[in-house]
């Protein structure tokens, strides 16, 4: 492979069935080992204390901001596609999604609304400057260091977001499994707009990538939410676990190329 061969391929893996498919589980694992840790042991323990839980989210956003920080700096330093990286980043942004939204729409008292709100205009604004930037906000374009940092810090703010969406419909009349189905019935329109019209494809990439969040943040808490708010109440680390394992083995099991930038210049 020539060197402007090599700079044709970006650093995240093509857009396949197979992607969306781990995307959803990370997603799920996120809000699970997220809970794990701000509300299991640090929110009880807050609790325990006389406090109202605010040292748990904190706590919890430390750590796993730590975390995602020290993966996106690996995988940008990287030069090429590595698989196990990527995702370990991408589960790493869904875990530190779910602390920092639960602190912003709980701990900051501005609830679902004002979180979602305060969090979708993050992710415009990121997208916008991005798109001025550089003039794409194609995941293609992600062979290059700026677009590199933006494509990471977008995705920050989508995982935040999906999680206060996807709590803030999830705590309505609809319930867990309702708004599982109003996400994931969003989701199904856009693959058949994708399939069957010729609307953008990185528009529909990236409402994709924000919703399949809420999707995984509502399966999450139908997983470990107790019987009588609407859950399974299963214990949240044999959840984690369970998740972890199951994309360890997509990962290695489903093919895992890196998108090409051909592949996507006439999508802009």
């Amino acid at each position: 492979m020539t060197r402007d061969e090599r700079e044709m391929l970006a650093k995240v893996p093509a857009v396949t069935l197979g992607f969306w498919i781990v995307k959803i589980l990370a997603t799920t694992f996120g809000e699970t080992m997220g809970d794990t840790v701000s509300m299991s042991w640090l929110g009880e323990t807050s609790a325990t204390a006389g406090q109202s839980g605010v040292n748990g989210y904190v706590v919890g956003t430390a750590i796993f901001g730590a975390i995602f920080a020290l993966f996106t700096f690996q995988q940008v330093r990287a030069s090429r596609f590595h698989p196990a990286l990527y995702w370990a980043t991408i589960i790493a942004s869904t875990t530190v999604g779910t602390t920092l939204a639960d602190f912003a729409t709980r701990s900051l008292g501005i609830g679902y609304p004002g979180g979602s709100a305060l969090l979708f205009a993050l992710v415009l604004m990121s997208l916008f400057v991005w798109h001025r930037s550089i003039g794409t906000i194609s995941a293609a374009s992600v062979h290059r260091r700026d677009a590199e940092l933006f494509y990471w810090l977008t995705i920050t703010f989508s995982q935040t977001l999906g999680t206060a969406l996807g709590d803030w419909v999830a705590d309505g009349p609809l319930g867990y499994l309702g708004a599982a189905e109003i996400f994931g019935g969003a989701l199904i329109a856009l693959a058949v707009a994708y399939r069957f019209t010729k609307a953008n494809r990185v528009a529909l990439f990236w409402s994709a990538f924000i919703l399949t969040r809420p999707l995984g943040a509502v399966v999450g808490d139908f997983l470990d939410k107790p019987v009588a708010s609407g859950g399974l109440e299963l214990s949240r680390l044999a959840a984690s676990i369970v998740l972890a394992l199951a994309i360890v083995v997509l990962v290695i099991v489903l093919p895992q190329r890196p998108e090409t930038v051909r592949a996507q210049e006439h999508l802009e």
